[in-house]
């Protein structure tokens, strides 16, 4: 096995036996398969495309699929299987189509004609399909490192790309960029300085996907507006809803009407409480239990009613609760509850709402607590005036952006103290489940501006790029001169695309924590570190004394 996409990988240097994650050596060979298959599709979309021929239905298959092979998605060896049978379908149809506009046979290279024995392992091939790739690349660490930021940073952008699709948000170009990536993989002839730039335009592309994303949010939903989130027990009964996919929630939302089921958030889900068309529509739409993902093997036996996770974040499930679980669209795990499509082809929720009304819900209200989210552009954007008067006046000194990934290892706990320690002439942003660490401390405010911003979920990154260039164009200053420190903690492949796009965008001095990733090599990394910046957490009062003192 070898698997080094996250942060939490063995001794910060990749899973060689288990994942981290809970991730099987098996299942994560046979992603590796998948993966494989998908490149060799790739030249054969971009030939088709070249063609005029479409390709969109395999378009969004394959930002699925890709999205399914990330950390915490996906653990059930038979859906890749499925996967892989898709993929190779696409693929062999596409050539049939390209064949019949050309009216000649095409020179296939080996990938784009692989095909494995379904009747043998399809783990044992795919650990031969690593180690393939690992023996082509591993001659020049370097490449090899880069190699895998751009495959990892594509996961991201396909993740990103799924949701935007979801609402009717699409761009060939993004599509096309991931076959150009998925293909180059198989490349030999390209430079470090080729690789360099190919990471770069992933960041390029994602920030095109990041605000594909958002429009779908705010068109859909509308733009954010502060918003207080109850974090008490409503008595009733309930459903918790777990991830990041917001039409999701909506649709449960739609089909939990008048049942006399409050429906809560739990983890990335918490900013879709300040989107109004949300809150005004769906008054059983009610709070948000519980914290960070790796905490849900503890919040999910304990919330007495049923429990959907939408995306990725799925931790392998305890017995005490996985009776009560279900799954949605590229999720999965071995006998894990899956809600089925309807007549209309749309997730019939019907399993998990009947569940919920079985369990008996909460019987007993809990104390009072709440905290605020839906501090997104507009609504920081719209007192854009009081924030740059008060920075001129003195009152703001600086601001940090503290967000990202959170994880379990204890290191993580620097995030907390850090933002304890943020003096209280500072203002902190937070977005992404990095916020759980902090997002409920009371920091106050200054001016009437509070001091803790939740911006929202790991894809409103653009939400805070757009702050960030609204700000320095104010002052009329470029981002890097704003007083402004970005302080990251990273864990799975958004932030490896979010990471890229900061870098497309040359942002600078971005400190990364807890660990670096494991996949970059001693020379890219100095490269990044030369170019950019780009340094590792240390302590809170190190860290904080090298920001304030940023002029």
């Amino acid at each position: 096995m070898f698997c080094e996409q996250c942060e939490q990988t063995a001794s910060g240097q990749g899973c060689h036996q288990w994942g981290a994650c809970g991730k099987s050596p098996e299942v994560n060979a046979v992603q590796d398969l998948l993966i494989y298959l998908l490149r060799g599709l790739a030249p054969v979309a971009i030939r088709a495309n070249q063609l005029s021929i479409s390709t969109q239905e395999i378009d969004r298959f394959t930002c699925e699929a890709i999205f399914a092979t990330m950390t915490n998605v996906n653990f059930d060896q038979h859906r890749f299987t499925d996967y892989i049978r898709r993929a190779i379908a696409y693929r062999e149809n596409l050539k049939n189509q390209i064949e019949q506009a050309t009216g000649a046979t095409e020179n296939w290279s080996t990938i784009s004609c692989f095909e494995p024995d379904f009747e043998d392992s399809l783990s044992a091939q795919g650990e031969d399909i690593a180690l393939k790739f690992i023996s082509q690349s591993g001659a020049n660490v370097d490449i090899f490192s880069l190699k895998l930021t751009v495959l990892y940073g594509i996961k991201g952008v396909a993740s990103y790309a799924f949701h935007a699709q979801e609402m009717g948000q699409e761009d060939d170009r993004i599509y096309q960029f991931c076959y150009e990536a998925l293909a180059a993989l198989e490349r030999q002839d390209l430079t470090l300085d080729d690789w360099l730039k190919l990471a770069l335009k992933v960041g390029e592309i994602n920030l095109r996907t990041m605000e594909l994303l958002d429009a779908g949010h705010t068109g859909t939903f509308g733009h954010p507006v502060p918003t207080p989130v109850p974090l008490n027990a409503k008595v009733g009964k309930a459903i918790l809803v777990s991830g990041h996919d917001i039409p999701q929630l909506e649709a449960v939302l739609k089909q939990t009407m008048n049942k006399g089921i409050n429906v809560y958030t739990h983890g990335e889900l918490l900013p879709a409480h300040g989107y109004p068309h949300l809150k005004q529509n769906y008054p059983h739409f009610y709070g948000h239990y519980g914290t960070a993902w790796q905490n849900q093997t503890k919040d999910f036996a304990k919330f007495p009613g049923a429990i959907i996770i939408t995306t990725n974040c799925l931790m392998p499930p305890h017995e005490n609760y996985q009776n009560k679980l279900f799954s949605l669209g590229p999720v999965g795990y071995p006998g894990l509850n899956s809600i089925p499509n309807g007549p209309d082809g749309m997730p019939d929720f019907s399993p998990a709402i009947n569940k919920a009304l079985e369990l008996p819900g909460f019987t007993e209200a809990t104390e009072p607590r709440q905290v605020t989210t839906g501090f997104a552009r507009n609504a920081v954007l719209s007192v854009a005036d009081r924030v740059i008067e008060a920075v001129k006046a003195g009152q703001i000194r600086h601001f940090f952006l503290v967000g990202g990934c959170d994880g379990a290892k204890p290191d993580r706990n620097y995030y907390t103290e850090l933002v304890e320690k943020v003096p209280s002439d500072c203002v902190v942003l937070t977005l992404a489940c990095g916020k759980f660490r902090f997002f409920d401390q009371n920091l106050g405010d200054i001016g009437g501006i509070p001091r803790l911003l939740d911006v929202g979920q790991c894809n409103d990154a653009y939400s805070a790029i757009q702050i960030a260039i609204a700000l320095a164009n104010a002052f009329n200053v470029g981002v890097n001169e704003l007083p402004l420190s970005m302080i990251l903690s990273w864990y799975e492949q958004k932030a490896i695309a979010v990471l890229l796009t900061l870098l497309y965008l040359g942002i600078q001095d971005i400190r990364l924590g807890p660990t670096l990733p494991a996949f970059l090599s001693p020379n890219v990394l100095k490269l990044l570190s030369d170019t950019y910046h780009i340094k590792p957490i240390t302590t809170p009062d190190e860290d904080l004394a090298a920001c304030l003192a940023k002029v």
